[in-house]
């Protein structure tokens, strides 16, 4: 089940990669990597902002998730990688780390866990802000806002029997493992054993959210056009703005009112109820599940992390189309008005929180924001 990152499929076909190839890696080859012997010391990592795609080059041509990263957070000095997707990148004024782990769950997880155990970096006390684009549910926000994440939720672990032949009585084909039926009742809370669902610090979001919240977003004749359809929805008729929100995160593509409503659904069960469904995307459980291994091992902080989400396109359709006509319209050329918007809105909010860190070490190292 992949999240309507309806813009990041239509990139990638714009960029050339053709269906069934592989898309390149933008890494160095082995021999270039320095040891730990040709490092005087590991490199003391302060932030980590991490993007899953981009489209072309690193710089010069149309954006992708880490080109404004490099572009304008001084991101210049190269660390071969050829144990992940992509070379990273290091701005060794501020401290700060850009990785890029390419598309899906799988390249996601293994880039995080190759970048934990290279000898060349302490992450100890680094911050992480993984900052992508997103599809959002019209019923809670717009295109272009930029969502904080309380709750990861994994939209893959899960049985299925196809729609065609489920009883009568279910709402859905789609159902958690180990149960018979979707939303089994259950005696207490629900218990994730399998990754189902993870939480972030809520004292880190609750201080990133505070400290963004007013920052004013992109806003495009474009987005209001589109905006202008969802006419029975009143939070998606409204300009972007930073929001608060939780993140399913899967592989499949999916888009229209149906999925959007199991989203929902699927949300409220793992949660227990205390999500809301806001935003989806492919990698961030399988990200978070490896940085929760290099927890455990010492080599990375889980306290430290932080989710941003940036709307690029609605995950279900207006009123008056049908969920493949909205989809199709999403990537013809006129499709995807958010996507810019989305791209400046990540780093304009996420390069904020990373500024008060690195510029303020003193205060943070430590101490995480929110504890003082």
């Amino acid at each position: 089940m992949r999240i309507v990152l309806l813009s990041l499929l239509s990139c990638l076909a714009l960029s050339a990669c053709q269906p069934g190839t592989d898309a390149p890696t933008q890494t160095t080859p082995a021999e270039a990597v320095k040891t730990p012997a040709e490092s005087a010391e590991k490199l003391q990592v302060k932030a980590v902002v991490v993007a899953m795609f981009e489209i072309g080059e690193d710089e010069g041509d149309r954006p992708g998730e880490f080109q404004f990263w490099k572009e304008r957070y001084g991101l210049t000095e190269k660390y071969p990688f050829p144990h992940g997707f992509h070379d990273l990148y290091y701005n060794p004024e501020k401290g700060v780390l850009g990785m890029v782990t390419g598309m899906g769950i799988a390249r996601a997880s293994s880039a995080f866990t190759a970048l934990g155990l290279d000898p060349r970096f302490d992450l100890t006390k680094a911050y992480w802000l993984i900052a992508g684009i997103a599809g959002i549910d019209p019923q809670d926000g717009s295109i272009g806002s930029a969502v904080w994440t309380d709750y990861l939720v994994d939209g893959d672990l899960a049985h299925q029997i196809d729609a065609r032949e489920i009883p009568e009585d279910w709402s859905t084909g789609y159902f958690p493992l180990f149960a018979n039926e979707p939303y089994p009742e259950q005696e207490g809370e629900v218990v994730a054993r399998n990754g189902e669902v993870f939480q972030l610090n809520t004292t880190l979001v609750d201080w990133a959210f505070n400290l963004t919240k007013d920052i004013e977003l992109m806003d495009t004749d474009a987005m209001l056009a589109l905006r202008s359809k969802y006419t029975e929805m009143p939070a998606a008729q409204l300009p972007p703005k930073v929001l608060r929100g939780d993140h399913l995160s899967a592989s499949t593509f999916w888009h229209g009112k149906l999925f959007n409503d199991w989203a929902n659904d699927w949300t409220a069960f793992w949660t227990n109820g205390k999500g809301n469904f806001m935003t989806s995307g492919m990698e961030d459980t399988g990200s978070y599940q490896a940085l929760t291994y290099l927890d455990n091992a010492g080599l990375a902080d889980k306290k430290r992390v932080m989710v941003l989400r940036t709307a690029s396109n609605f995950t279900m359709q207006p009123t008056g189309m049908t969920a493949a006509e909205n989809l199709a319209s999403e990537s013809s050329g006129a499709g995807y008005a958010g996507m810019l918007p989305s791209l400046e809105a990540a780093y304009t909010v996420g390069s904020t929180v990373i500024d008060e860190i690195v510029l303020n070490w003193d205060k943070y190292q430590d101490t995480l924001p929110g504890q003082q």
